[in-house]
Formats: structure tokens, sequence, C-alpha cells
């Protein structure tokens, strides 16, 4: 846990939306959970969830922490890790 904290104290966090069709991330950690309709990343500021439709990974750059998705964009919202623990078991028992 001590190394996840090492590398995301390292990166800075910045996003970009081109209309609504792909959004470019930076200072992401690591992607949490993700299928066609819903991303949970972790970033360096906070958990990230984009909401969308057809959403799918164009690039991943581990090393920097770069996140390139392209889809429809509909939300993003950051989460309180709380939630992100009630987010993806909800998402297990529905």
């Amino acid at each position: 846990m001590d190394k996840l904290k090492e590398i995301s104290s390292g990166l800075t966090h910045s996003f970009s939306v081109g209309e609504r069709k792909n959004i470019a991330l930076t200072g992401v950690v690591k992607i949490d959970s993700f299928d066609k309709e819903e991303f949970l990343i972790e970033t360096s500021l906070g958990v990230m969830n984009i909401k969308g439709e057809n959403l799918e990974v164009v690039r991943l750059d581990t090393y920097q922490g770069n996140l390139t998705i392209k889809g429809t964009i509909n939300s993003i919202s950051y989460i309180e890790d709380n939630k992100k623990e009630s987010s993806v078991f909800s998402k297990l028992f529905k």
C-alpha cells in the first residue's frame, strides 16, 4: 500500500473531454473496474467515476498514469472511498 501512495503522490491529475466522445486522463493510479457503461478509476486526487455508453479503453500507459477512453460520456464525478466500496459490492449483487 505504501508503494501505491508513493506512485500516486508523483502523478499530476487532470482530464479533458472532447465532444463527449473521448476523455483523456492523467494521474491515473489504477482502474478499479470498468465495462461499457462505467469506469471506476483511482487517480492521484481521488476516485473518479465515469458513466456513459459504449465506453472502451483506447490507450493506457501505466508508467506515466495516462488513460484515454472513447465512447459517449454522460457523467464524470469524484466519489469518497467508502462510496467506492459500496458501489463495487452493489454491482456484484445486482
